[in-house]
């Protein structure tokens, strides 16, 4: 899985390509930990990802949580109309930031 990783200041941007699956998504997890290290604002920049199971899932959740611990935010943009449907059926709509 290709990842993209963007540091501004406190504000990283994360650019997953691809599937986000129970394949893909322990990958994302394990490469994103160290790159939130000291960031208070998260974008997850979801225009090259062309597909997200409960693994994809997953892992936006955890780094929403993360981003309340730390008092930061999060937010998930460029989503296919796809990916948003999922989003609203399970939720998540209610729990993440998507613009």
């Amino acid at each position: 899985m290709n990842i993209e990783f963007i540091k501004n200041g406190t504000t990283l941007t994360v650019k997953p390509e691809g599937r986000l699956d129970t394949a893909t998504s322990p990958e994302l997890e394990k490469r994103m930990a160290p790159e939130m290290e000291g960031m208070t604002e998260i974008i997850i920049d979801m225009e090259r990802v062309e597909y997200i199971s409960s693994g994809g899932l997953r892992v936006l959740l955890a780094a929403e949580q993360e981003m309340e611990d730390r008092d930061g935010q999060m937010k998930v943009i460029h989503v296919n109309e796809h990916i948003m449907k999922i989003l609203d059926i399970t939720g998540f709509l209610d729990i993440i930031t998507v613009e």
